[in-house]
Protein backbone atom coordinates (compact mmCIF):
# COMPACT_ATOMS: atom_id res chain seq x y z
CA UNK A 1 0.00 0.00 0.00
CA UNK A 2 1.37 3.24 -1.01
CA UNK A 3 0.98 6.10 1.78
CA UNK A 4 1.48 9.86 1.72
CA UNK A 5 2.87 11.77 5.08
CA UNK A 6 2.55 14.74 6.03
CA UNK A 7 4.41 16.30 8.80
CA UNK A 8 3.91 19.38 10.89
CA UNK A 9 6.75 21.02 12.74
CA UNK A 10 5.41 23.46 15.33
CA UNK A 11 7.12 25.63 17.86
CA UNK A 12 5.29 23.00 20.78
CA UNK A 13 4.36 19.93 19.19
CA UNK A 14 4.93 17.88 16.16
CA UNK A 15 2.07 16.53 14.38
CA UNK A 16 2.46 13.74 11.42
CA UNK A 17 -0.32 12.56 9.50
CA UNK A 18 -0.35 9.43 6.98
CA UNK A 19 -3.05 8.76 4.31
CA UNK A 20 -3.91 6.33 1.54
CA UNK A 21 -4.25 6.85 -1.94
CA UNK A 22 -8.10 7.61 -1.25
CA UNK A 23 -7.11 10.32 1.08
CA UNK A 24 -8.34 8.42 4.53
CA UNK A 25 -5.93 8.92 7.07
CA UNK A 26 -4.61 5.64 7.95
CA UNK A 27 -1.68 6.71 11.21
CA UNK A 28 -1.09 9.95 13.36
CA UNK A 29 1.25 10.56 15.47
CA UNK A 30 2.35 13.30 18.22
CA UNK A 31 4.35 14.00 20.11
CA UNK A 32 5.89 17.55 21.74
CA UNK A 33 8.64 19.13 19.64
CA UNK A 34 11.59 19.46 22.35
CA UNK A 35 14.84 21.15 21.29
CA UNK A 36 15.48 18.23 18.21
CA UNK A 37 12.84 18.74 15.75
CA UNK A 38 14.87 16.08 13.39
CA UNK A 39 14.55 13.55 16.17
CA UNK A 40 10.84 14.35 16.96
CA UNK A 41 10.20 13.97 13.25
CA UNK A 42 11.77 10.45 13.05
CA UNK A 43 9.78 9.47 16.31
CA UNK A 44 6.46 10.52 14.82
CA UNK A 45 7.08 8.51 11.27
CA UNK A 46 8.58 5.22 13.51
CA UNK A 47 5.23 5.49 15.87
CA UNK A 48 2.55 5.98 12.40
CA UNK A 49 4.10 3.34 11.07
CA UNK A 50 3.92 0.89 13.77
CA UNK A 51 0.52 1.94 14.03
CA UNK A 52 -0.06 1.81 10.24
CA UNK A 53 1.98 -1.72 10.14
CA UNK A 54 3.34 -0.65 6.64
CA UNK A 55 7.19 -0.28 6.10
CA UNK A 56 9.06 2.79 5.75
CA UNK A 57 9.44 2.31 1.39
CA UNK A 58 5.48 2.39 1.10
CA UNK A 59 5.72 6.04 2.00
CA UNK A 60 5.99 7.65 -1.74
CA UNK A 61 6.58 11.23 -0.95
CA UNK A 62 6.48 13.29 2.20
CA UNK A 63 5.88 17.32 2.73
CA UNK A 64 7.03 18.97 5.83
CA UNK A 65 5.49 22.24 7.13
CA UNK A 66 5.42 24.17 10.38
CA UNK A 67 8.23 26.38 12.38
CA UNK A 68 10.46 23.53 11.84
CA UNK A 69 9.84 22.01 8.50
CA UNK A 70 13.28 22.61 7.50
CA UNK A 71 14.66 20.07 9.95
CA UNK A 72 13.15 17.47 8.08
CA UNK A 73 15.58 16.28 6.40
CA UNK A 74 13.47 13.20 4.53
CA UNK A 75 10.84 15.28 3.34
CA UNK A 76 9.91 15.38 0.00
CA UNK A 77 8.99 19.24 -0.24
CA UNK A 78 8.36 21.70 2.22
CA UNK A 79 5.54 24.04 2.69
CA UNK A 80 4.30 27.15 4.76
CA UNK A 81 1.47 26.27 7.26
CA UNK A 82 -0.61 28.77 5.47
CA UNK A 83 -0.90 26.69 2.80
CA UNK A 84 -1.21 23.68 4.38
CA UNK A 85 -3.45 24.60 7.38
CA UNK A 86 -5.78 26.19 4.18
CA UNK A 87 -5.74 22.79 1.77
CA UNK A 88 -6.82 20.53 5.31
CA UNK A 89 -9.26 22.49 6.27
CA UNK A 90 -10.98 23.11 2.68
CA UNK A 91 -10.89 19.17 2.34
CA UNK A 92 -13.96 19.02 4.94
CA UNK A 93 -15.26 22.25 4.32
CA UNK A 94 -15.87 22.95 0.33
CA UNK A 95 -17.24 26.71 0.71
CA UNK A 96 -15.62 30.09 0.99
CA UNK A 97 -13.89 30.09 4.48
CA UNK A 98 -11.32 31.88 6.90
CA UNK A 99 -9.53 29.84 8.89
CA UNK A 100 -7.91 31.09 12.25
CA UNK A 101 -5.14 29.07 13.25
CA UNK A 102 -4.14 29.28 17.17
CA UNK A 103 -1.06 28.01 17.44
CA UNK A 104 1.34 27.51 20.92
CA UNK A 105 3.47 30.99 19.05
CA UNK A 106 1.78 32.11 16.75
CA UNK A 107 -1.71 32.49 15.55
CA UNK A 108 -2.69 32.78 11.40
CA UNK A 109 -5.85 34.03 9.59
CA UNK A 110 -6.31 32.59 5.83
CA UNK A 111 -9.19 33.58 3.91
CA UNK A 112 -10.08 30.65 0.69
CA UNK A 113 -12.53 31.19 -1.74
CA UNK A 114 -14.94 29.08 -2.69
CA UNK A 115 -12.32 27.02 -4.44
CA UNK A 116 -10.21 26.11 -1.73
CA UNK A 117 -7.49 28.91 -3.62
CA UNK A 118 -5.90 31.25 -0.96
CA UNK A 119 -7.27 34.83 -1.36
CA UNK A 120 -5.23 36.65 1.47
CA UNK A 121 -4.21 35.94 4.69
CA UNK A 122 -2.56 37.63 8.48
CA UNK A 123 0.07 36.26 11.15
CA UNK A 124 0.48 37.65 14.62
CA UNK A 125 4.12 36.87 14.69
CA UNK A 126 5.47 39.09 17.04
CA UNK A 127 2.81 39.30 20.13
CA UNK A 128 2.17 36.76 22.12
CA UNK A 129 -1.58 37.87 22.83
CA UNK A 130 -3.73 35.43 21.14
CA UNK A 131 -2.04 32.24 20.70
CA UNK A 132 -1.09 28.96 23.36
CA UNK A 133 2.03 30.66 24.89
CA UNK A 134 -0.51 33.61 26.33
CA UNK A 135 -2.87 30.60 28.05
CA UNK A 136 0.24 29.43 29.34
CA UNK A 137 1.51 32.44 31.10
CA UNK A 138 -2.29 33.43 32.37
CA UNK A 139 -2.08 29.31 33.62
CA UNK A 140 1.37 30.34 35.45
CA UNK A 141 0.00 33.18 37.16
CA UNK A 142 -3.00 31.45 38.33
CA UNK A 143 -1.36 28.30 39.41
CA UNK A 144 -2.68 25.99 36.93
CA UNK A 145 -2.25 23.46 34.54
CA UNK A 146 -2.99 24.59 31.45
CA UNK A 147 -5.17 21.90 31.07
CA UNK A 148 -7.76 23.04 33.60
CA UNK A 149 -8.29 26.56 32.17
CA UNK A 150 -11.48 24.97 29.99
CA UNK A 151 -12.74 23.09 32.54
CA UNK A 152 -12.39 26.01 34.98
CA UNK A 153 -13.74 28.32 32.30
CA UNK A 154 -16.92 26.41 31.58
CA UNK A 155 -17.82 27.02 35.13
CA UNK A 156 -17.52 30.83 35.62
CA UNK A 157 -20.64 32.57 36.10
CA UNK A 158 -20.02 35.81 35.62
CA UNK A 159 -17.74 37.74 32.89
CA UNK A 160 -14.53 39.18 33.71
CA UNK A 161 -12.74 41.42 31.16
CA UNK A 162 -9.27 41.10 30.68
CA UNK A 163 -8.26 45.16 28.97
CA UNK A 164 -4.46 44.18 27.59
CA UNK A 165 -3.83 42.37 24.67
CA UNK A 166 -0.32 41.72 25.95
CA UNK A 167 0.73 39.08 27.87
CA UNK A 168 2.90 40.57 29.93
CA UNK A 169 0.78 43.47 30.88
CA UNK A 170 -2.11 40.86 31.16
CA UNK A 171 -0.12 38.97 33.92
CA UNK A 172 -0.18 41.92 36.29
CA UNK A 173 -3.59 42.34 35.43
CA UNK A 174 -4.57 39.36 36.58
CA UNK A 175 -2.69 39.38 40.11
CA UNK A 176 -5.01 42.87 40.39
CA UNK A 177 -8.79 40.45 38.97
CA UNK A 178 -7.25 38.53 42.06
CA UNK A 179 -6.98 40.64 44.92
CA UNK A 180 -9.85 42.49 44.04
CA UNK A 181 -11.95 38.90 44.82
CA UNK A 182 -12.62 37.95 40.97
CA UNK A 183 -12.97 34.34 41.16
CA UNK A 184 -10.48 32.19 39.25
CA UNK A 185 -13.29 30.33 36.84
CA UNK A 186 -14.03 34.04 35.74
CA UNK A 187 -10.93 35.10 35.25
CA UNK A 188 -9.97 31.80 33.22
CA UNK A 189 -12.92 32.74 30.97
CA UNK A 190 -11.75 36.33 30.44
CA UNK A 191 -8.31 34.92 29.38
CA UNK A 192 -10.26 32.63 26.58
CA UNK A 193 -12.54 35.78 26.04
CA UNK A 194 -9.16 37.65 25.29
CA UNK A 195 -7.95 35.19 22.81
CA UNK A 196 -10.93 35.62 20.95
CA UNK A 197 -11.07 39.42 20.98
CA UNK A 198 -7.40 39.11 19.16
CA UNK A 199 -9.01 37.35 16.74
CA UNK A 200 -11.50 39.41 15.77
CA UNK A 201 -8.79 42.36 15.79
CA UNK A 202 -6.60 40.31 13.62
CA UNK A 203 -8.86 40.77 10.46
CA UNK A 204 -12.69 40.32 9.00
CA UNK A 205 -14.43 37.22 8.23
CA UNK A 206 -14.91 36.09 4.84
CA UNK A 207 -17.47 33.36 4.50
CA UNK A 208 -17.90 30.20 6.62
CA UNK A 209 -15.75 30.34 10.16
CA UNK A 210 -13.27 27.71 10.70
CA UNK A 211 -10.99 27.11 13.08
CA UNK A 212 -7.81 24.66 13.74
CA UNK A 213 -4.95 24.38 15.58
CA UNK A 214 -4.16 22.65 19.20
CA UNK A 215 -5.27 25.30 21.24
CA UNK A 216 -8.65 24.85 20.02
CA UNK A 217 -8.60 21.03 20.13
CA UNK A 218 -7.85 21.35 23.66
CA UNK A 219 -9.98 24.34 24.63
CA UNK A 220 -13.40 24.01 23.68
CA UNK A 221 -14.76 26.82 24.85
CA UNK A 222 -12.89 28.94 22.35
CA UNK A 223 -15.40 27.64 19.67
CA UNK A 224 -18.29 28.80 21.88
CA UNK A 225 -16.98 32.05 22.07
CA UNK A 226 -15.85 33.26 18.85
CA UNK A 227 -19.38 31.63 17.58
CA UNK A 228 -20.73 34.04 20.12
CA UNK A 229 -18.37 36.52 19.30
CA UNK A 230 -18.23 36.46 15.38
CA UNK A 231 -22.03 36.07 15.07
CA UNK A 232 -21.75 32.59 12.82
CA UNK A 233 -21.31 29.27 14.27
CA UNK A 234 -17.68 27.91 14.18
CA UNK A 235 -16.63 25.05 12.38
CA UNK A 236 -14.16 22.77 13.45
CA UNK A 237 -12.20 20.04 11.09
CA UNK A 238 -11.91 16.57 12.64
CA UNK A 239 -8.90 16.20 14.94
CA UNK A 240 -8.13 20.01 14.23
CA UNK A 241 -4.55 19.88 15.89
CA UNK A 242 -3.59 17.78 13.07
CA UNK A 243 -4.99 20.06 10.18
CA UNK A 244 -1.80 21.37 8.68
CA UNK A 245 0.09 18.09 8.52
CA UNK A 246 -3.17 16.80 7.30
CA UNK A 247 -2.47 19.13 4.43
CA UNK A 248 0.51 18.73 3.77
CA UNK A 249 -0.29 14.59 3.70
CA UNK A 250 -2.94 16.16 0.98
CA UNK A 251 -0.45 18.13 -0.61
CA UNK A 252 2.41 14.96 -0.75
CA UNK A 253 -0.13 12.62 -2.98
CA UNK A 254 -1.32 15.42 -5.14
CA UNK A 255 2.83 15.99 -6.06
CA UNK A 256 3.61 13.04 -6.28
CA UNK A 257 4.46 11.15 -9.85
CA UNK A 258 2.02 9.62 -11.34
CA UNK A 259 -1.04 11.49 -9.05
CA UNK A 260 -4.29 12.59 -10.51
CA UNK A 261 -4.99 16.35 -10.05
CA UNK A 262 -6.59 18.06 -7.07
CA UNK A 263 -10.11 17.53 -7.35
CA UNK A 264 -11.17 16.53 -3.77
Amino acid sequence: MRCFCGIDIGASAAKLVLIDEGRQVVARALRRSGVNYAEAAEQNLAEALAAAGIPRADVARSVSTGYGRDNVSWASARMTEIACHGKGAFFHFRRRMTVIDIGAQDSKVIHLDDAGRRTSFRMNRKCAAGTGAFLEEIALRLNLAVSELNPLAERSTKDVTLGSFCTVFTATEILEKIRAGERVEDIAKGAFRSVVKRMLEMDTLDGALVLTGGVVAHNPILVRLASEAFGTPALVPPDPQFTGAFGAALFALEQAPGEPRPCS
